[in-house]
């Protein structure tokens, strides 16, 4: 007699957002419509390239395929628009890079930052609660290597980047609501009496 099939262990992201983790917003944030509550829009990973450390051809195609195994996508390269002699920079200069995630490939993205990358950091203690004001979450990282996809490199090859979450219709205690419930791990509110 054949088994039945057991439901997954593991409910992805894109899954959750459509089921309970809408349900508990509706409850917590008292909004009835579903068009209404907090939604993450897109995810942009950015990488600066420092004229003075990364400014090699080889290092380039480095960072654009760790991004592309990080992300799923081809990073773009982003040119200095204007000249200028403090930060050494001339107009066209590569100064970036940066990929652009939404639907599936943004959810699964995050739910791999979730779930595995961030517990991979050393001394983690969790993320800062600051949000922009306009419900948008950023969070830098000093090392690109905590992504499994990613093979521990030379000393002088890790970089860091910024993971920027815009959200729509969001405030920024409904957004922090919504991260919580995707399982952003904030640090513990210390609040003194």
């Amino acid at each position: 007699m054949a088994k039945a099939a057991s439901p997954s262990a593991y409910a992805t992201l894109h899954d959750r957002l459509r089921g309970p983790i809408r349900e508990a917003l509706k409850q917590e944030l008292k909004i009835t419509n579903a068009m209404a509550l907090p939604h993450i829009e897109k995810v942009i990973v950015n990488v600066g390239i420092n004229k003075s450390k990364m400014d090699s051809k080889e290092l380039h195609e480095y960072i654009a395929d760790s991004l592309g195994k990080i992300t799923g996508m081809k990073p773009v390269f982003t040119r200095a628009r204007i000249a200028i002699s403090n930060f050494k920079t001339r107009k066209g200069l590569v100064v970036g890079a940066k990929v652009t995630l939404r639907g599936k490939r943004m959810e699964e993205f995050l739910d791999r930052l979730v779930s595995i990358s961030l517990p991979r950091i050393r001394d983690f203690r969790g993320l800062p609660t600051k949000l922009d004001g306009q419900g948008n979450y950023a969070i830098g990282l000093k090392d690109h290597t905590i992504f499994p996809e990613i093979a521990p490199p030379e000393a002088g090859k890790i970089f860091g980047m910024q993971i920027q979450i815009s959200l729509r219709n969001a405030t920024d205690a409904s957004a922090t609501a919504l991260l919580k419930h995707i399982g952003m791990p904030f640090k513990p509110s210390t609040k003194r009496p």
